[in-house]
């Protein structure tokens, strides 16, 4: 079958093995089929020599969880996440890989207005205690009313997106008063920017993520900077150059930061810590922060400033979120959870910061009082 690979990207792996500990999925299950190389491998030989793509081999690609920590670890540089999302945009299109009852609910994304209705109704099946939160992966308590962020400048865009709009807009909130505190006056997108797409690309639905992708580029008209406070949706838009492969997108995605690299810049504007104790906070860091846009030391520096930091000892291994993939790879994603959560307890902090809301949402429902960093930030500075 022709995955539709570049040859090339597919060649650079040399079978080394220097990314297996880096793998979530091979870490827990110490199985070939379940590592990198041998996702690679797999494909090589569907792609080149003849194998069938059957239950198997769509198993072998479903059960990865895109952290992309491999790509860090790889004395090569190969580019795994492109060939992960090549062949499942290729599997999607030719088998039964993405079946309706899991694609419908991601296209729901890209409508806002039904996404936030949605959202109402489950919050109030939610309180009947209807729906199995954890299991779903939803906040412990979702929101009936979200109070509507309102424009206090053009410095600067906040990418609000779809599910943390839904569910944590709160964290929006918090992140605007933080920006605005460094002098910046911010600017909220229209429902053009509803979805940026990441969940859709993980997924295979290539189309569905450039016609987002389209949509989102057209909502952030001029030249200022697009913070982002979603690390997955901020490394989605950082290579909208690549998906799209335009001119237009390589510019916009040159304008997309996350704002703790955009804070980070600015350490002198930021106000200092109303007077009291230092909370000591562990820092988590999201996969698509660290080895995709390699951006995490700059979460250090701005949090840095108003709490005692801890490290985590597990190399920044995957917490097992993945967007969806805690939903429809359940079992994996809570063996890897539990892995973390065990370097989270050995760090002894009572709080812990991550900069993206799956990560945030999944380690909750383990019991981890997990925070955004700006929302500690933002109490920090308001006392």
């Amino acid at each position: 079958m022709d995955l539709r690979l570049d040859e090339d990207l597919l060649a650079g792996c040399v079978s080394c093995g220097l990314c297996l500990p880096h793998c979530p999925t091979f870490r827990v299950t110490g199985e070939e089929r379940y590592s990198p190389r041998g996702r690679i491998e797999a494909m090589r030989q569907v792609h080149l020599g003849g194998w069938e793509a059957d239950s198997s081999f769509l198993d072998i690609v479903d059960t990865c969880v895109q952290c992309r920590g491999c790509e860090t670890a790889c004395p090569s540089g190969v580019q795994f996440g492109r060939l992960m999302e090549a062949t499942r945009e290729t599997l999607a299109e030719e088998t039964s890989y993405q079946p309706a009852w899991r694609s419908l609910p991601l296209r729901v994304l890209g409508h806002h207005r039904l996404l936030l209705a949605g959202s109402t109704v489950l919050a109030f099946a939610q309180r009947l205690r209807l729906v199995p939160s954890a299991r779903l992966g939803l906040p412990a308590r979702l929101p009936l009313r979200r109070a509507r962020l309102r424009q206090s400048g053009n410095d600067v865009w906040l990418f609000t997106g779809c599910v943390m709009d839904a569910w944590q807009r709160d964290v929006h909130a918090a992140v605007k008063r933080v920006l605005e505190a460094a002098g910046a006056g911010v600017a909220i997108a229209g429902p053009g920017a509803a979805c940026c797409g990441a969940l859709h690309s993980h997924a295979g639905l290539g189309g569905d993520a450039r016609a987002l992708a389209r949509r989102t580029m057209e909502a952030f008209p001029g030249e200022a900077p697009v913070l982002v406070d979603a690390a997955g949706c901020g490394a989605e838009m950082k290579d909208y150059g690549h998906l799209l492969g335009t001119p237009e997108a390589e510019a916009f995605a040159a304008r997309v930061r996350d704002v703790h690299e955009w804070l980070a810049e600015r350490l002198d504007r930021l106000p200092e810590a109303r007077p009291g104790p230092r909370p000591t906070v562990a820092v988590q860091d999201p996969c698509h922060l660290r080895h995709v846009q390699r951006a995490h030391l700059p979460v250090r520096a701005v949090l840095g400033r108003y709490a005692d930091l801890v490290e985590l000892d597990d190399e920044g291994l995957c917490c097992g979120a993945g967007g969806a993939y805690a939903v429809f790879q359940r079992d994996l994603a809570l063996d890897i959870r539990a892995r973390k959560v065990g370097a989270i307890e050995r760090a002894g902090a009572p709080v812990v910061a991550s900069a993206n809301p799956g990560c945030q949402l999944h380690l909750a429902a383990a019991g981890v009082a997990a925070r955004h960093p700006l929302e500690l930030v933002d109490e920090a500075i308001r006392g």
